[in-house]
């Protein structure tokens, strides 16, 4: 359903918000424009299906900064709208646009994933009614994505991936001066921070390496100054086999061990590096060989920055374990 109203002589004037604006529910005015969102009282809304939110903002002439709080829950489900229920296996692939570009990417999957969005909008793109339109997109949807990365994709994501995500809370906020980050930061913060996005965190408060689950990850354009805006990035990946502990003692628990046994028999040997297949530019496609360096039991991958668009990352299979984000290192 949308909720496009058309305005009138007789409507009252709505007059921008003026940052720093933090909305956290959708029963404001300055909402201006929910089409396929559905409203909400804790949240700003949910999305039905790839829809767009429009808020009405007094930039004043001036760049803003804005951020975005997603995540999933039980109800984030194709047709949870109209009682069609039908939940996704796969992960979901959404497009982040705003004033008709696209601006990040994020992979969610699992028990109540969350992913944070953040880009700076120049004062150009904002027109003079203030009203900054956001859209949130399947990646099969919208132009200005490969060909060869919706291919690459196809089978591998689940199809309207839009359906039922939470927009939990967005801000609108003067960019400041100058950001400060380290050249390093390990996996989960680098989710954390937007700059890649796995799967989406259940615990955003976590450190340390970032299990890759999805055997896909994105790299997305950064904010200036921030961690991840340099020329070339380096990945550096490795990888995990389960915990014994978690596998229920039947044949499925002998099989977990001898799983572990051969991960840890390679990782003695060196040989438990994990293998990339692809990296795409989502609007230029296939950027060729991946450059991938491997010491032992860690595979290194070489990235332009990912200033024009995001990157995409394919992960070839580990034999049974799982390919895991070390850490990240950004280079002027």
């Amino acid at each position: 359903m949308s909720s496009i109203e058309s305005a009138t002589d007789l409507d009252p004037v709505v007059l921008p918000a003026i940052p720093p604006v933090h909305l956290t529910n959708g029963q404001v005015a300055t909402l201006q424009v929910a089409d396929r969102l559905q409203r909400g009282k804790q949240i700003v809304g949910r999305f039905e299906t790839s829809g767009l939110a429009g808020f009405k903002i007094a930039s004043q002439g001036r760049p803003l900064r804005v951020k975005m709080a997603l995540s999933m829950d039980d109800v984030s489900v194709s047709g949870w709208h109209d009682g069609r229920i039908a939940g996704p296996a796969l992960p979901r692939f959404v497009q982040i646009r705003s004033q008709g570009r696209l601006r990040q990417c994020v992979v969610l999957k699992g028990r109540n994933p969350h992913a944070r969005v953040a880009f700076d909008l120049a004062a150009d793109e904002i027109p003079d009614d203030g009203l900054i339109c956001v859209e949130a997109l399947d990646i099969m949807e919208g132009d200005g994505i490969s060909q060869d990365v919706r291919d690459a994709l196809r089978g591998r994501v689940a199809q309207d991936g839009v359906a039922g995500l939470r927009l939990d809370k967005i801000v609108f906020e003067e960019p400041p001066e100058k950001d400060f980050d380290p050249d390093t930061l390990d996996g989960c913060r680098c989710e954390t921070s937007s700059f890649i996005s796995a799967g989406g965190l259940a615990n955003v408060n976590r450190q340390g390496p970032r299990i890759l689950r999805c055997g896909m990850l994105v790299v997305n354009p950064v904010l200036p100054d921030t961690f991840g805006s340099g020329e070339r990035l380096t990945l550096r990946l490795g990888t995990k086999a389960e915990p014994v502990s978690v596998i229920p003692a039947n044949w499925r628990r002998v099989k977990g061990e001898l799983r572990w046994l051969r991960h840890a028999t390679r990782k003695l040997l060196g040989a438990g590096a994990p293998t990339v297949e692809k990296v795409f530019s989502l609007r230029d496609g296939d950027l060729g060989a991946p450059e991938v360096t491997t010491k032992g039991n860690i595979a290194e991958l070489s990235l332009p920055g990912a200033t024009g668009a995001p990157l995409l990352v394919l992960l070839g299979r580990c034999g049974g374990v799982t390919p895991v984000l070390e850490s990240a290192l950004s280079r002027s």
